[in-house]
C-alpha cells in the first residue's frame, strides 16, 4: 500500500541519516525543508536570503517538494548526508523521515511552518492513527518554534507538542515581507509585468482552505456565471486554490471568463498575490494573517461552516467573534457584499494587536540573533 511505501521510505531516509551522522558537524552548514512553500516569498526563501546576505561564508542546502523519493539517490543520500552534517535545520512543514531520527544535541531544528497563525486546527491537533504518532516523534526534534506572539503560542504548543521554552514569540519572517513597502512594489511591479492586461484593474483574491474531506475530490463553492454578472467591467477575480485541490481540481472551469477569472495557484509567491488585491475573500485560511497588516477588505465566505465545525478541523477560538472581517454563508450575501467600502474598524487594528507582538519589519533580524547568536 502506499502508506507502507511512505513509511519504509521514512525509515529507509533515517538509516541513510544515522550512517552520515558519524561524520562531523558541518558548522557552516545550513538545511531547509521547505516542502510546503519553496519560493522566495516563503518564510524558508526570506530566511535563506538574509543568510545569504548576513553569512555569505555559509553553505546551504534545500529539500523541496521536487527532491522526493522519485530521486532517490538525490534524495537517501545527498539529502540525508545534508541533514546529518549540517548545524541548523529550519522548516516550514513536517518532515516525517524525523520520527525515526535523533539530532545531534548542539543542532538547531528551527520549525517556522508555512502560516503565520492559524484559524483551523492542525498538526497534533487534527492529525490521527500513525500520522499523529509520526509527526509527535518528528515534533520531539524541534528545537525553536517560532511564533508570532503569546497568542499564537498556546495554539502552535498544541499541535506540535512542544514545551514552552522552546517557542519564540518573535515574529515571523513573511510579515517583515508585507510589511516592507519597498518590496511590496517590487512584487506588485513584478506581478503585472507578468499579467499586463491586470494592471489597473480592481483585483479581487479567492483563497479557500485546504479541507481533508476533499483531497480526491474537490469542490469549487463559487457559480461563476453568476459572479461573472455581479462583476464590474474593471474587476478581475484571482483563484488561489492549495496545492492539494489545485491539483485535483476539474480543468478550466472558469476558462468561459478569461477576461474576469483567472487561475493563480501556480503563481509561485502567495505575498505577491496578496499584495495585488484590493480585497480578499477566504474562509478559514491563514493567509488573513498577512493580509490583514495591509489594511484592505476581507471578506469570509464560510459557506459550509457548521460542516466544517462538526465533521471538519473545527477552530481553536470562536470563529464568528474571531475574524476581523464579515462573514457571509451564501453565494448572494456574498455577491450583496462584494462591492460594499472597507471600513477601518477596530476589530481589524485589535485582531492584529492581538496576533502580532511585533509590527516593526525585524522578525528575521530576531530569528538570525536567535539562532546564529548574532549581536
Amino acid at each position: 500500500t502506499e502508506k507502507m511505501i511512505k513509511k519504509t521510505g521514512y525509515v529507509l531516509f533515517a538509516f541513510f541519516f544515522y550512517l552520515f551522522r558519524l561524520l562531523p558537524i558541518n558548522r557552516q552548514k545550513v538545511f531547509f525543508v521547505a516542502t510546503h512553500d519553496d519560493s522566495e516569498e516563503g518564510n524558508v526563501g526570506i530566511v535563506a536570503d538574509a543568510i545569504k546576505n548576513q553569512f555569505p561564508s555559509m553553505k546551504m542546502v534545500y529539500l523541496t517538494k521536487k527532491d522526493g523519493i522519485r530521486r532517490p539517490f538525490s534524495f537517501f543520500f545527498g539529502k540525508a548526508f545534508h541533514m546529518a552534517t549540517a548545524s541548523v535545520i529550519f522548516l516550514d512543514n513536517e518532515f516525517m523521515p524525523m520520527a525515526y531520527m535523533k539530532f545531534n544535541k548542539n543542532v538547531k531544528v528551527v520549525q517556522l511552518w508555512h502560516g503565520t497563525g492559524t484559524i483551523k486546527k492542525f498538526g497534533l491537533d487534527s492529525d490521527t492513527g500513525e500520522v499523529k504518532r509520526l509527526a509527535k516523534k518528528a515534533n520531539e526534534n524541534i528545537t525553536h518554534l517560532i511564533v508570532s506572539s503569546e497568542c499564537t503560542a498556546k495554539w502552535y504548543k498544541s499541535a506540535f507538542g512542544v514545551d514552552d521554552e522552546k517557542i519564540f514569540p518573535i515574529g515571523l519572517p513573511r510579515t517583515d515581507l508585507m510589511l516592507d513597502d519597498s518590496k511590496r512594489q517590487k512584487m506588485q511591479e513584478r506581478f503585472f509585468e507578468q499579467y499586463p492586461d491586470l494592471r489597473g484593474k480592481k483585483i479581487t483574491l479567492y483563497a479557500p482552505t485546504f479541507r481533508d474531506s476533499q483531497v480526491e475530490n474537490p469542490e469549487i463553492c463559487l457559480d461563476f456565471d453568476s459572479l461573472n454578472q455581479c462583476m464590474e467591467e474593471n474587476e478581475v477575480l484571482l483563484i488561489r486554490l492549495h496545492p492539494h485541490v489545485a491539483e485535483h481540481c476539474p480543468v478550466g472551469i472558469w476558462d468561459m471568463y478569461p477576461d474576469k477569472i483567472r487561475n493563480v495557484s501556480d503563481y509561485p509567491g502567495v505575498a505577491t498575490l496578496l499584495s495585488v488585491a484590493d480585497q480578499l475573500i477566504t474562509d478559514y485560511s491563514s493567509i488573513i494573517y498577512e493580509y490583514c497588516l495591509l489594511e484592505r477588505k476581507m471578506i469570509f465566505y464560510a459557506y459550509d461552516y457548521e460542516v466544517f465545525q462538526k465533521d471538519g478541523r473545527n477552530f481553536y477560538e470562536d470563529y464568528e467573534k474571531f475574524v476581523p472581517g464579515m462573514i457571509v454563508y451564501t453565494q448572494p450575501e456574498l455577491e450583496k457584499n462584494w462591492h460594499t467600502a472597507y471600513e477601518d474598524d477596530s476589530q481589524r487594528e485589535q485582531f492584529c494587536r492581538r496576533i502580532f507582538k511585533y509590527q516593526d519589519k525585524n522578525a528575521v533580524n530576531r530569528l538570525l540573533c536567535l539562532i546564529f547568536d548574532k549581536k
